[in-house]
C-alpha cells in the first residue's frame, strides 16, 4: 500500500522516507543563492514580483475533466527499477482515477480518490483496502490533500505563498523568484516570455529534516489554450533518494469520463 501511495504522489513529492541510511549524494545542494527579501514600500519591486504572479495565476490549469496515459520511470536509491503506465482521470475537485499497468499491459492496480478517501483495489493480490485521506497525510507527513494532488498531476505550482516573496531575479530568458512558506521554500523558475514553469525546488523549512525535491518541466505544448508540460522529472530527497521521470501522453481537457472501480465478491477487504 505504501509503494501504491507513493506513485500516486508521483514517487512521493517530499516523502518521509524511514530508512535509517544517510543521503549519500544529495539531488542537488541547498539554494546558495543569496536571498534579499524584498521591500514592499519598494514600488518597482513590489509591481515586478505582483505582475510575475499575475502570470502565474493566468497559465494556472483550469479544467473539469482531465484524463492522459503516463509513463512512468522509477529508481530509487537501492538501485530498484520500475517502468510501467499509469491511466489517469480526474474530475475536478472530486474524483481522481487511477489504473495502473505492470508487465504486458497487465491492470496491477486501480485507485480511487475523493477529497476524504482513499481506495486502492490490488489486482493482483485480489484486496481493496480503504483509507482516508489522513492516512495520506501520516505516510508524506505533510498536510497534502486532494486538491494539491490534483494540481501535482496537471502540473499547477503548489507550496507557492505570493505573500513572503524573498528573492526576485530577471535573466535574459528567465525569470527566478524564491518564497517562503510554511513548510518550505520554494525556488521557482519561469520561462521569460510566456512565464512557463521551468524548474520548482523545495527546500525544507525545517533545517534538521533537510528534504528537498526538484522538479524539471520539459516539452511544453498548447492543448485548448493552456500550457502543458509532457515530459517531467521529479527528484525527491530527505534520507534516500528517489528519482522519476514523467512522460505524458493522450492528454485531453473536458472530455466525458467513467471511473469504474467495481470490487469483485471474491476480493478481500483490508
Amino acid at each position: 500500500m505504501r509503494f501504491i501511495i507513493t506513485i500516486l504522489f508521483f514517487i512521493a513529492l517530499l516523502c518521509s522516507c524511514r530508512s535509517s541510511k544517510k543521503l549519500q549524494s544529495a539531488i542537488s545542494k541547498k539554494d546558495t543563492i543569496v536571498t534579499v527579501l524584498l521591500n514592499p514600500a519598494e514600488t518597482d519591486s513590489a509591481r515586478l514580483v505582483h505582475e510575475t504572479f499575475e502570470k502565474i495565476k493566468a497559465n494556472h490549469i483550469d479544467f473539469n475533466t482531465f484524463s492522459s496515459k503516463i509513463k512512468v520511470q522509477y529508481k530509487d536509491n537501492k538501485q530498484r527499477n520500475y517502468d510501467f503506465n499509469a491511466f489517469v482521470r480526474i474530475q475536478k475537485d472530486s474524483i481522481i482515477w487511477i489504473s495502473i499497468n505492470a508487465a504486458f499491459g497487465i491492470e496491477a492496480f486501480r485507485v480511487f480518490i475523493t477529497p476524504d478517501s482513499v481506495k486502492v483495489m490490488d489486482k493482483l493480490d485480489k484486496n481493496v483496502q480503504h483509507r482516508s485521506v489522513e492516512y495520506i497525510r501520516e505516510i508524506i507527513q505533510l498536510p497534502v490533500d486532494f486538491y494539491i494532488l490534483q494540481d501535482l498531476i496537471v502540473g499547477n505550482p503548489v507550496y507557492l505563498d505570493s505573500t513572503r516573496v524573498l528573492m526576485y531575479k530577471e535573466r535574459e530568458n528567465s525569470i527566478t523568484l524564491s518564497t517562503m512558506g510554511d513548510f518550505f521554500k520554494h525556488l521557482l523558475a519561469l520561462r521569460k516570455y510566456d512565464f512557463a514553469v521551468l524548474h520548482s525546488k523545495l527546500d525544507d523549512a525545517d533545517v534538521v529534516r533537510s528534504r528537498t525535491a526538484d522538479f524539471t518541466y520539459n516539452d511544453y505544448v498548447t492543448i485548448n489554450g493552456r500550457l502543458f508540460s509532457t515530459s517531467r522529472k521529479i527528484a525527491v530527497a530527505e534520507k534516500t533518494r528517489l528519482d522519476v521521470s514523467l512522460e505524458y501522453k493522450q492528454v485531453a481537457f473536458n472530455e466525458p469520463l467513467s471511473y469504474p472501480f467495481n470490487i469483485p465478491r471474491n476480493y478481500s477487504t483490508k
